[in-house]
């Protein structure tokens, strides 16, 4: 398969990136590869630049075959911020740190708690058929519907459109 990990994968880091950063892809410079060794036919490693409609810069990168210091399904998460940063190894680790005062070129950090909601805790998959069931039987509409997630799916196909050309794709 073509752009294994692009379209079968990434949709749901992109998805991710979508919620975190509040906002929606661009434009995608995309790079794709298959590294030595690989088992795979096709390219299975990808790193991707897109530009968020509130100026964020999304950086990607992802492999379906590197050995060793595996990442879980929900990936490795590290947000940099004007006064901090926060990262989630995609399990049970968040770590964020502020910065504590305004001096010197290496300014002096402080650790954040991280908060994280009982429903962060257990919902996963169980959680979004929950949704899904709760919206029919209420009328409303689930988080995850379809005409939200055309945008992620916009950027896997940029991505592969990019990764094709070797150019910039501006998305639509």
């Amino acid at each position: 398969m073509k752009h294994v990990l692009l379209l079968d994968m990434a949709i749901h880091s992109f998805d991710q990136a979508r919620l975190i950063s509040g906002a929606d892809a661009v434009a995608v410079y995309c790079r794709e590869w298959n590294p030595r060794g690989s088992w795979y036919a096709h390219d299975a490693s990808a790193i991707a630049i897109f530009e968020m409609s509130n100026g964020i810069v999304f950086t990607y990168r992802g492999s379906w075959c590197s050995e060793g210091l595996n990442t879980s399904w929900q990936c490795d998460w590290r947000a940099i911020a004007t006064r901090g940063s926060v990262s989630w190894d995609g399990e049970e680790t968040f770590r964020a740190q502020a910065v504590d005062k305004d001096e010197g070129f290496i300014r002096p950090m402080r650790d954040v708690p991280v908060p994280i909601s009982d429903r962060a805790k257990k919902d996963g998959h169980a959680g979004c058929i929950r949704d899904f069931i709760e919206c029919v039987r209420a009328g409303r509409v689930p988080e995850t519907v379809c005409t939200d997630n055309i945008k992620s799916l916009a950027m896997v196909f940029g991505a592969i459109k990019s990764a094709e050309s070797g150019k910039r794709v501006v998305l639509k």
